[in-house]
């Protein structure tokens, strides 16, 4: 692409790259990744997934990656990180994406950080100093134990009572996030809320969020996970499961292959485990706007359903970028 592409700000006042960050938001399904590679291609940008399931090998259609072809077109990072049977953490996901932003920074181009997961894209964005605890796998072994017997509300309590801070930013039913936070406590004696402090990034944010109506979000999820089966995800998770990859991993408890693999395993049938795969996705996105609330000023909110969004978007980031030259 040739320096004409490029718009006017960008390519007369480039050192500003070095001290910008672009986040785009929003729920599930609603045109995060589309708006992504426009605003790449138009600012020479390079894209940060801050999608926690996107890090998995070998789960492509059921996380809905950029297709080989997208990412040809446009440098991704963080994206088929790990095995599905490896442990991914926060402060592991914080540390490459760091890496990547500066990284991206020192060329002269511009850091795209777009996904779902709050924890990943607040960490970046607030500068929290993650706490670097290793797993144990004993204790986790032991957590996982008393989840089975006793329920996720049992040990949710057990870190209310401990850490109200952290408690309240973890859904009851979220087991992972509930063990592990209940780690950092055993491990270190400190609540986590407490080790997670926050420094000022060294570089300016402009986030932009894309929402829907809800009825207009509910049916592109439904057609999302309608196409997802079309293109394979049932054969998808079939490999997966016949490669070793458990149910019971973290990586292949997500939205999709969960139910998917109730239905090859006899549990469900295949409308059934679309119909829960449709359902968890609503809810999963009514989760999202928790992390990014409509009345969050730092977000600059844009309709999805709007046919105006995409240059709404690339006039925001032209401005920020000319206003951050003055």
């Amino acid at each position: 692409m040739s320096s004409q592409a490029y718009p006017l700000s960008l390519r007369a006042k480039r050192s500003n790259l070095k001290q910008c960050l672009v986040a785009i938001v929003g729920p599930t399904a609603v045109g995060k990744s589309e708006l992504a590679l426009h605003l790449a291609q138009s600012f020479e940008a390079e894209i940060i997934n801050a999608d926690s399931r996107q890090v998995y090998r070998y789960m492509d259609i059921g996380t809905n990656k950029p297709t080989l072809t997208e990412r040809a077109s446009v440098p991704h990072h963080l994206i088929d990180v790990v095995e599905p049977d490896e442990d991914f953490s926060l402060a592991m996901y914080h540390q490459l994406a760091t890496e990547a932003i500066k990284a991206i920074q020192q060329k002269g181009k511009l850091p795209l950080l777009v996904g779902g997961s709050g924890l990943y894209v607040w960490s970046l964005v607030e500068g929290w100093k993650i706490p670097s605890v290793p797993p144990n796998l004993e204790l986790r072994s032991h957590l996982d134990a008393r989840v089975r017997q006793e329920g996720s509300a049992i040990l949710h309590q057990e870190l209310q009572d401990i850490d109200p801070l952290a408690a309240a930013k973890i859904h009851p039913s979220n087991t992972r996030r509930i063990i592990r936070a209940l780690e950092i406590y055993q491990m270190t004696g400190k609540p986590p809320s407490q080790l997670r402090r926050r420094r000022k990034p060294s570089f300016s944010t402009i986030i932009i969020g894309l929402t829907a109506e809800r009825s207009e979000l509910y049916r592109r999820i439904d057609c999302r996970a309608d196409k997802m089966i079309q293109k394979g995800l049932v054969e998808e998770v079939e490999k997966l499961l016949k490669g070793g990859y458990s149910l019971s991993l973290p990586s292949m408890s997500g939205i999709g292959y969960k139910q998917i693999g109730q239905f090859l395993q006899g549990g469900l049938s295949l409308a059934a485990a679309m119909n829960k795969m449709k359902h968890e996705t609503h809810r999963l996105a009514r989760h999202q706007y928790g992390w990014f609330r409509l009345s969050d000023a730092r977000i600059h909110w844009l309709d999805a359903a709007a046919p105006s969004f995409i240059d709404e978007a690339t006039q925001l980031v032209k401005s920020s970028l000319l206003i951050g030259e003055n």
